[in-house]
């Protein structure tokens, strides 16, 4: 079992920056970020496979990174370049299973959202 708590959103103007955070209480195998906007499915933004380099959704790639902080127990999502098509609530998920990727099914855990809204 593991407890994910997002923090960190906010409104930001398009071409801003903006971080969200997410405190967990154990490291799983599989820590990524996904974005939800209303009335759109659920989308994987970045996520850690293990210990091996980041992936990133092809519409975030090149414009947020994804990183951990195992001392803080924190996962972060650094978003640069913002569009208002970016607004949506961010969801922090965690699973233990070596299957990882970007489909929200393959998670088990997730936060409750912090919302980011880029104005135009």
């Amino acid at each position: 079992q593991v407890q994910l708590v997002e923090s960190g959103g906010g409104s930001v103007q398009a071409g801003g920056s903006l971080t969200v955070a997410c405190g967990y209480t154990s490291s799983m195998y599989c820590m990524a970020w996904f974005r939800q906007a209303p009335g759109k499915e659920r989308e994987g933004v970045a996520v850690y496979a293990g210990a091996g380099s980041p992936s990133y959704g092809a519409s975030v790639k090149g414009r947020f990174t994804i990183s951990k902080d195992r001392a803080k127990s924190t996962l972060y999502l650094q978003m640069s370049s913002l569009k208002p098509e970016d607004t949506s609530m961010y969801y922090c998920a965690a699973d233990p299973r070596p299957i990882c990727g970007l489909l929200p099914g393959n998670y088990r855990y997730w936060g409750q959202g912090t919302q980011v809204t880029v104005s135009s």
